[in-house]
């Protein structure tokens, strides 16, 4: 854990305590501040109590004695509603902050030859398997490299910092809001969609607060810009023109002068003196599509701005295991493709994964992100049928209609594989694909999208297993014999 010694002495106030703020708890406690931690959830106060967080009733508190407010990324400030917190501590003028930016402070408040390196990457889509596959270039490269933030653990869980370390940290545009001291060596932007517009009221407002992550940058550090969307594009130009930093931008559909680009599936690299094959990532199995070339190609950039070896790197890339829930292979079930992608929580996340496979008997719904599944309707070609779960059901089932594309509302996910399957063993159809991709959030249904791919594993591996199972067993023929 790291220890956060810059808010010793201070009066700190900590709302939400889940993973992130349960650690945020933790660490300014062992770096000596006074903390006061709250959740509305009964069980979550008594699990973090249990843990050792002080806990203390917000709402009862003199705001005017504190001095930071600590205030979980998912609970709003400002937009839709702001959260009672937020209400309090904005009346008394008490900055809201997250683990972010603690973090931000201890790496500041250390000698640069004691700081960490550190890689951030936002974005619509894309960021974990980016934040992980980064990671997993600098282990492979023998680097300390630690993963946090948006995904795994919290960042302020991380292991003790030290020159040698890299911390790659995933962030999300609700952390980037309330961070204010980030300075990233490496900073990536892969991509901007409309997505929680709700939160932040505008697809402008959403693209400012992601672009936080530039803000403290130096011409020292690297800036790696996704230029395939006009939104990157006009980015990239402006933060080229603005200090004077290394801009680097990356393609998956054109090569770009003094950037990285994939062509014809192989990752291409212009930041040298001379242009460079990488690697084939036609030859890497957990990378398949364009938008996981595009990740690789963000990641390359972001090593390579370290001085690691490029062949490395390719050998590396090329090994990367994959991500859990995102176009992850569960297995087969004779000629029948099992595939979780329950982390596409939007439709230009779910695009991904239909521009990537043919034959699908897709599984989608839950709750629906603004515009459902409209904005995919180029690619229903590609669907067999179609088995819609939860809260946008029928809705999903109107727009397919309107598609002339079939489609079952079977309401439960279980109930929709176990359908999607026999109609796949019984379609005939070239390498048939059973894909939960489901374009929407989960919280209807489940706790999370995580929450909701292992149970679509564990389905697909029980229908998998009673597979093996009878297979295994005699027939009446051999019993006979």
């Amino acid at each position: 854990m790291i220890k956060a010694e810059t808010f010793r002495g201070r009066k700190v106030a900590v709302f939400g305590l889940g993973r992130t703020g349960v650690t945020a708890a933790l660490s300014l406690v062992a770096g000596g501040a006074e903390v006061l931690a709250w959740d509305d959830n009964a069980d979550t106060r008594k699990t973090a109590k249990d843990r050792g967080v002080p806990i203390s009733n917000l709402k009862k508190t003199d705001w005017s004695e504190i001095d930071d407010f600590v205030l979980s990324p998912g609970v709003p400030h400002h937009l839709p509603k702001p959260h009672w917190s937020a209400k309090l501590a904005k009346t008394a003028g008490v900055p809201i902050i997250c683990d972010i930016e603690i973090l931000a402070r201890e790496v500041a408040a250390k000698p640069a030859r004691e700081r960490p390196k550190i890689i951030a990457i936002t974005g619509t889509n894309g960021k974990s398997t980016t934040t992980t596959l980064i990671g997993h270039i600098l282990k492979t490269c023998g680097k300390d490299a630690q993963i946090g933030g948006n995904i795994g653990r919290g960042v302020l869980d991380l292991d003790r910092m030290h020159s040698g370390t890299f911390y790659v940290i995933e962030l999300s545009s609700y952390q980037l809001e309330r961070t204010q001291s980030l300075r990233a060596n490496a900073a990536v932007f892969l991509n901007l969609s409309p997505d929680h517009l709700d939160r932040h009221g505008t697809l402008e407002d959403y693209g400012l607060a992601k672009q936080t992550v530039f803000a403290n940058q130096t011409q020292d550090d690297t800036v790696i810009i996704g230029v395939d969307d006009d939104y990157g594009k006009a980015l990239c130009t402006k933060l080229k023109v603005k200090n004077g930093r290394n801009v680097v931008p990356i393609s998956v559909r054109r090569a770009v002068g003094h950037g990285v680009s994939v062509l014809g599936g192989k990752l291409f690299s212009n930041i040298e003196k001379k242009s460079l094959e990488v690697c084939d990532l036609r030859k890497a199995r957990a990378l398949e599509g364009r938008h996981n070339w595009q990740n690789a190609a963000a990641a390359y950039t972001a090593v390579r701005s370290f001085g690691l070896d490029s062949k490395e790197i390719g050998e590396a890339i090329l090994s990367f295991p994959g991500l859990e829930h995102r176009m992850e292979t569960i297995g087969m079930l004779r000629n029948v493709r099992f595939v979780n992608d329950s982390k596409a929580t939007n439709a230009d996340a779910a695009r991904q994964a239909l521009a990537s496979y043919k034959n699908i008997f897709w599984i989608a719904g839950g709750v629906a992100k603004e515009g459902g599944i409209e904005p995919l309707n180029d690619l229903f070609g590609n669907v067999q049928s179609a088995y819609l779960i939860g809260e946008a059901a029928e809705d999903f089932a109107s727009t397919l209609d309107a598609s002339d594309r079939p489609n079952q509302i079977k309401k439960t996910l279980k109930m929709a594989l176990l359908c999607a399957t026999k109609d796949a063993l019984q379609s005939g159809v070239e390498n048939p694909i059973v894909l939960l991709s489901p374009a929407c959030a989960s919280f209807d249904q489940f706790k999370n999208f995580e929450v909701r791919g292992d149970a679509f594993r564990s389905q697909a591996n029980t229908l998998m297993g009673i597979e093996a199972e009878d297979s295994s067993k005699p027939s009446h023929e051999e019993e006979a014999a």
